[in-house]
């Protein structure tokens, strides 16, 4: 009888629940940031749509313009390091927002973003190879799956501080457009200097606790068996660059971030299109829905990594994708509730997708992971690009939500979902690709 392989063996557990905790802080950042756009447009009602939509720009542009060089300086030295730096551009990205609300200059909190996003850039680079390598590569995806299961609990919180501690406290939004106009301006600078320390202040917050979690790390010896000897980085590029399924995971990747950020965007437009016909009192609330989203992707994330243990998660991921294009589908045609539903059901099949397309793609790469995992990290610029897309679809015919209806019944609204059902097929297309792949070498 074969001894059964850990997920995380003993010696190893206390550092893995450390840098665990790293996902769920760029979770509480990511989904603490999402609702800035409204509430910076509600503060600052001057900024067009279109500057209120440079807190999402900045956010995913840290992304981008840090993953490489974060690569670089991990393997250069080492994961502990590159942890402590992307901890430290987080804390002060997060501090940043002190002078940028005394100040009360739009232009600072987006550069407080972005630096808080390089750091974040940093973590993803460096803990995600990091926990692949914490163990045995035979568990290495189902480790890395279970890392991520605490990134949507960060979620969750970052959308409940968002939430209570933000959208709800602004005074901005206690007044009508009108009632805007008859203030004095001594009267709308109180406000906007109350609303401006309201958002700053949770991220304040969450500097102290990054601070606090940069000194645990500081003091966590991370075992020398996971530096791997270095090889030439022209070599590297060589290596990926030659290496199918690295290139077809870090395509797959953007494709899958591009579905999540257009589902967990475009919700609210679609709950909107729902309560043009229904009557005030049964009006639905968009938030809810979202937020359910995030639960059952988290359920999801769990049963996934259960179900790795007796699933290749290759094929695992194959399943996950054909299930989402079947919601996807079901979005766009099913009516009413059902629709909705499906929408919302879309989170289940997403929820394994990005540490398993990463873990895959990863597999066996020994020090080239380091700068294979900035090119996965760089792939979050879907989330940027593909919903620009999927807006594009709703503007076909105006501002409403029905002004086309594509094919006689479906409004431009429900079938601009067509975009993450092919960024979910694509998805399915990778894990079957990878799944051949890995019965071929068995």
């Amino acid at each position: 009888m074969s001894k059964k392989i850990p997920v995380v063996s003993k010696e190893l557990l206390f550092p893995f629940i450390i840098i665990t905790s790293l996902f769920a802080l760029w979770g509480i950042a990511n989904d603490l940031t999402n609702p800035m756009v409204s509430a910076f447009k509600k503060v600052m009602p001057e900024l067009t749509n279109v500057q209120a939509s440079l807190v999402q720009f900045a956010f995913y542009f840290g992304y981008f313009f840090m993953a490489l060089p974060a690569a670089l300086f991990i393997r250069k030295f080492s994961y502990k390091s590159g942890i402590v730096v992307g901890l430290l551009l987080y804390a002060t990205g997060a501090f940043l927002f002190y002078p940028a609300a005394a100040f009360e200059e739009y232009t600072y909190f987006l550069i407080s973003l972005w630096v808080l996003t390089c750091g974040l850039a940093f973590l993803e680079t460096t803990s995600n190879p990091l926990v692949l390598s914490l163990g045995a590569s035979e568990t290495a995806t189902q480790r890395l799956n279970l890392a991520q299961a605490f990134n949507p609990m960060g979620s969750l919180t970052g959308m409940i501080i968002a939430q209570v501690f933000v959208i709800s406290a602004l005074r901005s939004d206690d007044y009508t457009a009108e009632a805007f106009n008859v203030m004095s301006s001594e009267e709308l600078a109180i406000i906007r200097e109350n609303d401006l320390g309201i958002i700053s202040v949770p991220y304040i917050a969450l500097g102290i606790v990054v601070l606090i979690i940069m000194g645990i790390i500081i003091f966590t010896k991370i075992p020398k068996t996971l530096e791997s000897e270095k090889i030439n980085l022209k070599d590297s590029f060589k290596t990926l660059l030659r290496n199918k399924r690295y290139i077809q995971g870090v395509l797959a990747q953007a494709f899958y971030v591009g579905a999540q950020i257009m589902c967990w965007t475009y919700i609210f437009q679609y709950v909107d299109h729902m309560n043009e016909n229904l009557p005030e009192a049964d009006k639905l609330t968009a938030t809810w829905f979202n937020v359910a989203a995030m639960v059952i992707f988290l359920i999801g994330r769990w049963i996934g990594t259960c179900l790795m243990k007796k699933i290749d998660p290759a094929k695992l991921l194959m399943l996950f994708g054909i299930g989402g294009v079947i919601m996807s589908a079901g979005a766009i045609l099913l009516p009413g509730m059902g629709g909705l539903i499906s929408l919302v059901g879309i989170s289940v099949f997403m929820s394994i997708m990005f540490p398993t397309i990463y873990g895959i793609a990863l597999k066996d790469m020994g020090d080239e992971a380091k700068i294979g995992s900035a090119g996965l990290v760089m792939a979050i610029v879907g989330g940027a690009l593909m919903p620009v897309l999927q807006g594009s679809i709703l503007d076909w015919g105006g501002d409403g939500f029905a002004d086309v209806q594509v094919m006689g019944f479906i409004p431009e609204v429900k079938f601009s979902f067509i975009l993450p059902l092919i960024c979910l097929a694509v998805v399915a297309w990778y894990g079957y690709s990878s799944s051949k792949i890995n019965n071929i070498t068995k």
